[in-house]
């Protein structure tokens, strides 16, 4: 399968980076009970909000300071340079930063998604998966979404192009025709979809479900954690209010996504929301991590870390 991959210009690549870190500052290393948590801002981890506004922090007696990111691959910019103390991001990021910063390590499987499509324009002539060979398909490369992209091409033998989009701007680049058709997380796929209305055509392929990852800094883990304890005390509470569903869920999310209740209702059943640690997630990390070096998005010349020596379960309880 032969893809073309057209890449960022440095300038733009460079602003998405330093734009968020600037703003991070630095993780507050004078209170223990005090976290600098970055969120992308993606059901996959709705917890956050949910706690927030539920009060469950204050009640397991922990301080979250959250910053938002509109993708993993730039909150865990921001961890690694200890400008956090936990980063919310995909399995594909995660997997190759962890080769560039083994000192990082995962701390929660958050949520499973099992939600992915590639949402394209039937007035591109594309209705089912094989009519998207020789289609631009819009996604933010070295992510989640790019993988399944490309894991859907693989599995059906197409050959399509992969185009860098930005995740802000996948409306825009599936309204204004720049692209064919989108592979991207939530929010922005259920804002695609939204968008181009009875244009829009959702298909799905491939294997791939994306975990929801925490991650944690090594200063983090030393100094903080009682506070990472309770930090996923206070996730489990409101894991059980987002599988209910509960109003004050769905409106925590709403809030926190700026996506309707309604959609927010539809969108929360495609996640599995039960914290836990798996051991076998290190199998996972490790092959995306290797199509991450096919991809070029980690140097070919790379050795692969041993993910099991990566994967801290000291702060779940629930779910191993």
């Amino acid at each position: 399968m032969k893809k073309l991959i057209r890449p960022l210009t440095a300038a733009v690549a460079l602003l998405a980076l330093l734009g968020p870190l600037t703003a991070c500052g630095t993780a507050d290393n004078s209170d223990p009970k005090t976290l600098t948590v970055g969120f992308v801002v993606d059901p996959s981890w709705a917890q956050i909000p949910v706690a927030q506004q539920s009060g469950y922090f204050a009640n397991h007696d922990v301080k979250v300071k959250v910053v938002n990111f509109s993708t993993g691959v730039e909150a865990l910019q921001a961890l690694a340079a200890h400008q956090l103390d936990i980063a919310t991001a995909a399995d594909v990021p995660a997997a190759a930063t962890l080769t560039r910063s083994p000192a990082l390590r995962v701390v929660g499987d958050g949520s499973r998604w099992q939600g992915s499509r590639i949402v394209a324009r039937r007035s591109a002539g594309i209705t089912s998966l094989d009519n998207l060979a020789g289609h631009s398909i819009g996604t933010p490369l070295g992510t989640s979404a790019a993988f399944f992209a490309s894991d859907v091409l693989s599995q059906n033998k197409i050959s399509a192009n992969l185009v860098q989009v930005a995740p802000s701007a996948t409306v825009t680049a599936a309204t204004q025709h720049n692209v064919d058709a989108v592979s991207i997380f939530q929010p922005y796929q259920a804002q695609v979809a939204q968008a181009l209305g009875d244009d829009a055509v959702q298909l799905a392929g491939g294997s791939y479900n994306q975990h929801s990852l925490y991650l944690a800094s090594d200063t983090a883990i030393s100094a903080k954690s009682a506070a990472l304890t309770a930090f996923f005390d206070a996730l489990n509470d409101a894991g059980a209010q987002l599988t209910a569903r509960s109003d004050a869920a769905v409106s925590a999310v709403s809030t926190a996504t700026q996506l309707s209740p309604d959609l927010i209702r539809k969108i929360l059943p495609e996640f599995d929301y039960a914290l836990q640690l798996r051991p076998d997630l290190a199998d996972t990390l490790g092959a995306l991590a290797s199509w991450a070096k096919e991809q070029g998005s980690v140097d070919r010349a790379t050795a692969l870390p041993d993910y099991r020596t990566l994967l801290d379960a000291t702060f779940v309880s629930h779910g191993n």
